[in-house]
Parts: C-alpha cells; sequence; structure tokens
C-alpha cells in the first residue's frame, strides 16, 4: 500500500485508489493513515468528524464508514486470498487501525529524510544535509491533506506537518549558506519571508545571503521591515540574535562572511 499524506491525500493498494470521494470517509481515512499499524478510538474519529456537534448516530454512521472503506479496500486487494479488507481496516478494542501491507508512508520517508539530513547538518556535512533535506522537501506535492476535511485531530497534525516542512526549509537554506550558495538563495528566501513573514529564522537566513551577496542595504531593509510587522502585529521587537545580527551588518563584520563549516544559530 502508497500512503501519501504531503499534498493531497493517496491510499493506492495493487495500483488502485481506496480513497473515497465523500468528506466524512476521507476524514476519518486520513485519520487512520496518518497512524499506520495504531488503534485510532472511536471516539477519536468522532472528534475529528463531528467535533462539538456529535448526533445521537455518530457511532452507526462512523461503521457506515468503516464499511464504505471496506469495500473501497475489497475492490483494491481484488482476487488476492491472503488478505481480506478487515485484515487491512481492523476493528480493534475501542476503535479501528489501519494495517497496511507492504506499506509506503512519505510522512515516514519524509521524517527519515529530515532526522539524517539535520544530524548532518549538525555533524558539518553541509553537502549531505543539502541534499538529504532536498530530498525530504522534493516528497510535498502542495500543502499537507489539501483535498482532506480538516477537524480537530487533523487540523493539528496538519499544523504539525507544516512546521516540520518549515523546519526542512530552513536547515536545508542553512546547509546551502554554509556551501556558499547565498546569491542563488535570495529568491527563494524572498519568497519564503514573504510567505512567512513573522518567521525570524527565515529573515536572518535572507539577511545573511543578501550580505553576502552584496547588498548590505537590502539586509537592513529586510531588518525594518520584519521589526515593524512584529512590533504592529504582536507588540515585540526582534529576538536579541536578531538583533545582534542587525547590528553585525551595520559594522561590516567580518564574521558574517561565509565560512565552511560554520553553521548559523538559529533564532529564537
Amino acid at each position: 500500500m502508497k500512503t501519501r499524506v504531503l499534498g493531497p491525500l493517496t491510499v493506492d493498494y495493487n495500483g488502485r485508489s481506496v480513497v473515497p470521494t465523500a468528506g466524512k470517509p476521507r476524514q476519518i481515512l486520513a485519520t487512520l493513515a496518518l497512524r499506520p499499524g495504531r488503534t485510532v478510538p472511536v471516539d477519536t474519529l468522532i472528534e475529528e468528524v463531528w467535533g462539538d456537534a456529535v448526533p445521537r448516530s455518530a457511532a452507526t454512521t462512523l461503521q457506515t464508514y468503516i464499511l464504505q472503506l471496506r469495500r473501497k479496500i475489497r475492490e483494491a486487494l481484488g482476487d488476492d486470498p491472503g488478505i481480506s479488507p478487515k485484515d487491512v481496516l481492523a476493528t480493534s478494542y475501542g476503535g479501528y487501525r489501519l494495517v497496511p501491507p507492504h506499506e509506503v508512508h512519505d510522512l515516514a520517508e519524509f521524517q527519515d529524510l529530515l532526522t539524517r539530513g539535520t544530524r548532518a547538518l549538525e555533524a558539518g556535512d553541509a553537502q549531505a544535509a543539502s541534499s538529504l533535506l532536498g530530498t525530504a522537501l522534493a516528497l510535498w506535492r502542495g500543502p499537507a491533506l489539501t483535498d482532506v476535511p480538516t477537524g480537530r485531530v487533523l487540523e493539528l497534525e496538519v499544523i504539525g506537518m507544516e512546521e516540520a516542512r518549515v523546519t526542512a526549509l530552513e536547515q536545508r537554506i542553512e546547509a546551502d549558506l554554509l556551501l556558499g550558495r547565498h546569491t542563488s538563495l535570495v529568491a527563494e528566501l524572498r519568497m519564503l519571508t514573504a510567505r512567512h513573514p513573522l518567521n525570524e529564522n527565515l529573515c536572518a537566513q535572507l539577511m545573511t545571503a543578501l550580505y553576502r551577496a552584496g547588498s548590505p542595504w537590502r539586509a537592513l531593509e529586510e531588518f525594518r521591515t520584519l521589526r515593524a510587522r512584529l512590533s504592529s502585529e504582536l507588540g515585540v521587537e526582534p529576538t536579541p540574535r536578531l538583533q545582534r545580527l542587525h547590528r553585525a551588518v551595520l559594522d561590516g563584520d567580518p564574521a558574517l562572511e561565509a565560512r565552511p563549516g560554520v553553521a548559523l544559530r538559529r533564532a529564537g
């Protein structure tokens, strides 16, 4: 079974999709797919689908959705005599469990690559870190679960996945800065800071890239823009780390120049 959640939800078996078209069964499948091999309690599934507006028929309706998913699984299994839909979508005590055979899961692959890339960066191997983290980011096909209605449970899962994606981006950019790729990073960082206007780590990386590319005045503009946003939206000043970077740009501190093997420290 091949499961992909880093973008539109796809769950394929034998090359056939088991993703239903209806929104609520799709929510249930996505919730189960994010916890492969683990029991998801009935209460969790009900909370995801109905929130506070739980109908009296919720438990019965949930069973109907599970049957719909098993029918999709049966169609995908075809004539395979060694496995049944209840083996793939099992009933456990108090809940249900997705037990995909021979699973390929893009989230698990992303998390593994992120962990390995982080370790490589911490070890000073910028080339390996950039490669591993770039491969991890290439698994993303859009916002996580972009075509799935999300309730309380999935909303938190999506937030966590998107935060991990930003972390991977920051670390891959840090590795690329160590490799002297500051000029080619400017356009990407401008786009990212526009998308994440209060992210101090990305702002610091953009300031560093601009300074090394010979545009210290543009680096100072980025600081002023972020400072104004933080003040107007949150009523706070930039962190001391970002203020020290601002002072270093003003002073033309030689420490800002590219130095292979020296990583930037994250803000905050």
